[in-house]
Protein backbone atom coordinates (compact mmCIF):
# COMPACT_ATOMS: atom_id res chain seq x y z
CA UNK A 1 0.00 0.00 0.00
CA UNK A 2 1.25 3.54 -0.55
CA UNK A 3 0.38 5.44 2.51
CA UNK A 4 1.88 9.43 2.62
CA UNK A 5 4.16 10.00 5.59
CA UNK A 6 1.64 11.87 7.43
CA UNK A 7 -0.68 8.62 7.23
CA UNK A 8 1.94 6.79 8.31
CA UNK A 9 2.37 8.74 11.32
CA UNK A 10 -0.99 8.50 12.51
CA UNK A 11 -0.89 5.15 12.43
CA UNK A 12 2.11 4.42 14.46
CA UNK A 13 0.32 6.93 17.09
CA UNK A 14 -2.78 5.15 17.21
CA UNK A 15 -1.85 2.15 17.47
CA UNK A 16 1.09 3.23 20.41
CA UNK A 17 -2.13 4.84 22.06
CA UNK A 18 -3.80 0.90 22.05
CA UNK A 19 -3.89 -2.58 23.61
CA UNK A 20 -5.78 -5.52 23.04
CA UNK A 21 -8.80 -6.15 21.26
CA UNK A 22 -8.69 -2.35 20.08
CA UNK A 23 -4.91 -2.90 19.10
CA UNK A 24 -6.22 -5.98 17.02
CA UNK A 25 -8.96 -4.06 15.61
CA UNK A 26 -6.62 -1.26 14.33
CA UNK A 27 -3.91 -3.71 13.00
CA UNK A 28 -6.33 -5.40 10.93
CA UNK A 29 -8.10 -2.07 9.85
CA UNK A 30 -4.81 -0.51 8.77
CA UNK A 31 -3.39 -3.18 6.88
CA UNK A 32 -6.64 -3.78 4.55
CA UNK A 33 -5.74 -3.00 1.05
CA UNK A 34 -9.29 -2.20 -0.13
CA UNK A 35 -10.67 -0.29 2.59
CA UNK A 36 -7.30 2.00 2.22
CA UNK A 37 -8.46 1.94 -1.68
CA UNK A 38 -11.60 3.13 -0.84
CA UNK A 39 -11.03 5.71 1.28
CA UNK A 40 -8.80 6.85 -1.13
CA UNK A 41 -11.33 7.39 -3.45
CA UNK A 42 -13.58 9.17 -0.70
CA UNK A 43 -10.92 12.03 -1.78
CA UNK A 44 -10.53 11.72 -4.88
CA UNK A 45 -14.78 12.41 -5.26
CA UNK A 46 -14.73 14.89 -2.07
CA UNK A 47 -11.82 17.31 -3.34
CA UNK A 48 -11.51 16.50 -6.89
CA UNK A 49 -14.99 16.29 -8.25
CA UNK A 50 -16.94 18.05 -5.17
CA UNK A 51 -14.06 20.66 -4.29
CA UNK A 52 -14.67 19.98 -0.32
CA UNK A 53 -11.79 19.60 2.31
CA UNK A 54 -10.02 16.10 2.91
CA UNK A 55 -12.67 13.27 3.56
CA UNK A 56 -9.49 10.30 2.95
CA UNK A 57 -7.24 8.21 4.91
CA UNK A 58 -5.67 10.91 6.99
CA UNK A 59 -8.74 13.10 7.88
CA UNK A 60 -10.27 8.82 9.28
CA UNK A 61 -7.32 8.52 11.37
CA UNK A 62 -7.28 11.62 12.53
CA UNK A 63 -10.72 11.40 13.93
CA UNK A 64 -9.97 7.96 15.08
CA UNK A 65 -7.10 9.66 16.96
CA UNK A 66 -9.67 12.20 18.49
CA UNK A 67 -12.18 9.66 19.35
CA UNK A 68 -9.35 7.56 21.35
CA UNK A 69 -8.14 10.97 23.14
CA UNK A 70 -12.00 11.81 23.89
CA UNK A 71 -12.29 8.58 24.80
CA UNK A 72 -9.61 8.12 27.45
CA UNK A 73 -10.84 11.50 29.03
CA UNK A 74 -14.14 9.75 29.60
CA UNK A 75 -13.15 6.56 31.14
CA UNK A 76 -10.55 8.07 33.14
CA UNK A 77 -13.01 10.47 34.65
CA UNK A 78 -15.00 7.20 35.54
CA UNK A 79 -17.57 7.82 32.75
CA UNK A 80 -19.16 4.04 31.72
CA UNK A 81 -19.58 3.82 27.75
CA UNK A 82 -23.63 2.15 27.19
CA UNK A 83 -21.82 -1.16 26.47
CA UNK A 84 -20.71 -0.89 29.76
CA UNK A 85 -23.75 0.50 31.37
CA UNK A 86 -26.11 -2.00 30.14
CA UNK A 87 -23.88 -5.21 30.99
CA UNK A 88 -22.87 -5.99 27.70
CA UNK A 89 -19.34 -5.59 27.33
CA UNK A 90 -16.53 -3.81 28.85
CA UNK A 91 -14.36 -0.52 27.97
CA UNK A 92 -12.64 -2.07 25.42
CA UNK A 93 -15.44 -3.36 23.51
CA UNK A 94 -16.77 0.67 23.55
CA UNK A 95 -13.56 1.33 22.24
CA UNK A 96 -13.99 -0.97 20.03
CA UNK A 97 -17.06 0.63 18.40
CA UNK A 98 -15.59 3.72 18.60
CA UNK A 99 -12.93 2.63 16.69
CA UNK A 100 -14.82 1.35 13.84
CA UNK A 101 -17.04 4.22 13.50
CA UNK A 102 -14.13 6.38 13.44
CA UNK A 103 -12.32 4.81 10.79
CA UNK A 104 -15.26 3.99 7.90
CA UNK A 105 -18.05 6.97 8.68
CA UNK A 106 -17.02 8.74 5.39
CA UNK A 107 -16.76 5.45 2.75
CA UNK A 108 -19.77 6.94 1.28
CA UNK A 109 -18.16 9.99 -0.01
CA UNK A 110 -17.07 7.53 -2.59
CA UNK A 111 -19.98 8.18 -4.02
CA UNK A 112 -22.06 10.93 -2.95
CA UNK A 113 -21.97 14.39 -0.62
CA UNK A 114 -25.56 14.37 0.11
CA UNK A 115 -26.70 11.55 2.95
CA UNK A 116 -23.34 10.02 2.42
CA UNK A 117 -23.60 8.60 6.41
CA UNK A 118 -26.55 6.18 5.04
CA UNK A 119 -24.03 5.17 2.05
CA UNK A 120 -21.26 4.84 4.86
CA UNK A 121 -23.91 2.36 7.05
CA UNK A 122 -23.77 0.11 3.98
CA UNK A 123 -20.30 0.08 2.74
CA UNK A 124 -19.27 -0.05 6.55
CA UNK A 125 -21.20 -2.91 7.59
CA UNK A 126 -19.48 -5.60 5.68
CA UNK A 127 -16.07 -4.71 7.25
CA UNK A 128 -17.25 -4.15 10.67
CA UNK A 129 -18.74 -7.71 10.34
CA UNK A 130 -15.16 -9.59 8.59
CA UNK A 131 -13.35 -7.70 11.35
CA UNK A 132 -15.42 -8.31 14.43
CA UNK A 133 -15.51 -12.10 13.73
CA UNK A 134 -11.64 -12.40 13.41
CA UNK A 135 -11.68 -10.65 16.77
CA UNK A 136 -14.77 -12.31 18.85
CA UNK A 137 -15.19 -15.86 19.45
CA UNK A 138 -18.38 -17.21 17.70
CA UNK A 139 -20.20 -17.57 20.77
CA UNK A 140 -19.94 -13.62 21.63
CA UNK A 141 -22.87 -13.08 19.33
CA UNK A 142 -24.60 -10.64 21.72
CA UNK A 143 -21.91 -8.56 22.36
CA UNK A 144 -21.02 -8.66 17.85
CA UNK A 145 -24.65 -7.49 17.53
CA UNK A 146 -23.64 -4.30 20.50
CA UNK A 147 -20.66 -3.09 18.91
CA UNK A 148 -21.76 -3.24 15.38
CA UNK A 149 -24.75 -1.59 16.41
CA UNK A 150 -22.90 1.04 18.12
CA UNK A 151 -20.54 1.35 14.95
CA UNK A 152 -23.01 1.85 12.88
CA UNK A 153 -24.66 4.56 15.19
CA UNK A 154 -21.45 6.14 15.28
CA UNK A 155 -21.36 6.29 11.99
CA UNK A 156 -25.36 7.39 11.22
CA UNK A 157 -25.15 10.62 13.40
CA UNK A 158 -21.17 12.04 12.52
CA UNK A 159 -23.65 14.58 10.60
CA UNK A 160 -25.57 15.97 13.75
CA UNK A 161 -29.07 15.33 11.32
CA UNK A 162 -30.21 13.16 13.47
CA UNK A 163 -30.45 12.10 17.24
CA UNK A 164 -27.99 9.41 18.67
CA UNK A 165 -28.13 8.34 21.97
CA UNK A 166 -24.94 6.35 22.85
CA UNK A 167 -21.67 7.89 24.64
CA UNK A 168 -19.73 5.65 21.73
CA UNK A 169 -21.51 7.40 19.10
CA UNK A 170 -21.51 11.04 20.58
CA UNK A 171 -17.61 10.41 21.01
CA UNK A 172 -17.25 9.75 17.37
CA UNK A 173 -19.54 12.92 16.33
CA UNK A 174 -16.94 15.33 18.49
CA UNK A 175 -14.03 13.32 17.13
CA UNK A 176 -15.45 14.13 13.59
CA UNK A 177 -15.86 17.59 13.94
CA UNK A 178 -12.83 18.52 16.00
CA UNK A 179 -10.49 17.57 12.56
CA UNK A 180 -10.77 21.33 11.49
CA UNK A 181 -7.22 22.39 11.56
CA UNK A 182 -6.03 24.08 8.64
CA UNK A 183 -4.26 21.35 7.34
CA UNK A 184 -7.39 19.82 6.41
CA UNK A 185 -8.18 22.46 4.15
CA UNK A 186 -4.44 23.02 2.42
CA UNK A 187 -5.33 20.27 -0.33
CA UNK A 188 -8.37 21.61 -1.88
CA UNK A 189 -6.96 24.99 -1.54
CA UNK A 190 -3.85 23.98 -3.94
CA UNK A 191 -5.88 22.37 -6.31
CA UNK A 192 -8.54 25.26 -7.06
CA UNK A 193 -8.25 28.82 -7.12
CA UNK A 194 -11.52 29.06 -8.30
CA UNK A 195 -14.51 29.61 -6.57
CA UNK A 196 -16.54 26.50 -5.85
CA UNK A 197 -19.05 24.99 -3.79
CA UNK A 198 -16.96 24.34 -0.09
CA UNK A 199 -15.16 27.33 -0.14
CA UNK A 200 -16.58 29.12 3.03
CA UNK A 201 -15.67 25.46 4.61
CA UNK A 202 -11.84 25.90 3.04
CA UNK A 203 -11.31 29.12 4.13
CA UNK A 204 -12.83 29.18 7.61
CA UNK A 205 -10.70 25.51 8.30
CA UNK A 206 -7.47 27.32 7.02
CA UNK A 207 -8.23 30.00 9.80
CA UNK A 208 -8.06 26.88 12.86
CA UNK A 209 -4.22 26.80 14.10
CA UNK A 210 -5.17 24.63 16.90
CA UNK A 211 -7.49 22.20 18.42
CA UNK A 212 -6.43 20.99 21.57
CA UNK A 213 -8.42 18.00 23.55
CA UNK A 214 -6.96 17.98 26.83
CA UNK A 215 -8.64 17.02 30.74
CA UNK A 216 -11.21 19.89 31.62
CA UNK A 217 -11.14 21.87 34.62
CA UNK A 218 -14.47 21.52 35.61
CA UNK A 219 -15.57 18.86 33.03
CA UNK A 220 -13.87 15.57 31.96
CA UNK A 221 -12.84 17.04 28.62
CA UNK A 222 -11.78 20.55 27.59
CA UNK A 223 -11.49 21.57 23.79
CA UNK A 224 -9.67 24.79 22.86
CA UNK A 225 -9.44 26.18 19.15
CA UNK A 226 -7.16 28.65 18.37
CA UNK A 227 -7.77 30.15 15.04
CA UNK A 228 -5.39 32.88 13.18
CA UNK A 229 -8.82 34.80 12.10
CA UNK A 230 -11.99 35.73 12.98
CA UNK A 231 -13.67 33.74 10.02
CA UNK A 232 -12.86 30.46 11.86
CA UNK A 233 -15.85 31.14 14.01
CA UNK A 234 -17.87 29.75 11.03
CA UNK A 235 -16.12 26.81 11.69
CA UNK A 236 -16.98 26.84 15.46
CA UNK A 237 -20.58 27.83 15.24
CA UNK A 238 -21.94 26.56 11.62
CA UNK A 239 -20.49 22.79 11.93
CA UNK A 240 -18.74 22.17 15.42
CA UNK A 241 -20.98 23.43 17.82
CA UNK A 242 -24.32 22.19 16.60
CA UNK A 243 -22.16 18.60 16.81
CA UNK A 244 -21.45 19.13 20.59
CA UNK A 245 -25.27 19.89 21.10
CA UNK A 246 -26.50 16.95 19.33
CA UNK A 247 -23.94 15.08 21.00
CA UNK A 248 -24.57 12.79 24.04
CA UNK A 249 -20.91 13.70 25.16
CA UNK A 250 -22.03 17.38 25.75
CA UNK A 251 -22.83 17.68 29.47
CA UNK A 252 -19.02 16.43 29.95
CA UNK A 253 -17.31 19.07 27.79
CA UNK A 254 -15.86 22.50 28.33
CA UNK A 255 -15.22 24.22 24.89
CA UNK A 256 -13.85 27.45 24.28
CA UNK A 257 -12.59 29.35 21.02
CA UNK A 258 -10.63 32.04 20.10
CA UNK A 259 -8.05 34.07 18.32
CA UNK A 260 -4.41 33.47 19.02
CA UNK A 261 -3.05 36.20 21.52
CA UNK A 262 -6.47 37.47 21.94
CA UNK A 263 -9.40 36.64 25.00
CA UNK A 264 -10.92 32.56 24.48
CA UNK A 265 -14.55 32.98 24.49
CA UNK A 266 -16.15 29.91 26.38
CA UNK A 267 -19.27 28.46 24.84
CA UNK A 268 -19.84 25.73 27.03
Amino acid sequence: MNKSIKQQNLESTILKHLSGKPLQIAELIFADEELQSMQEYANVVSIKRLGYNDHGPVHMRKVMYNAIKLFRLLDDAGIQMNIEKEGLGSSDDALVAVLLASILHDLGMTIARDNHEYLSIQLATPYIDKFLDQIYLSGDNILKIAIRSLAIEGIFGHMATRKIHSLEAGIVLIADGSDMEKGRARIPSILSAEPKVGDIHRTSASAIQKVKITKGAEKPIRITVEMNASVGFFQIEEVFFPKINFSPVKPYIELFAGVIDRDMLKYL
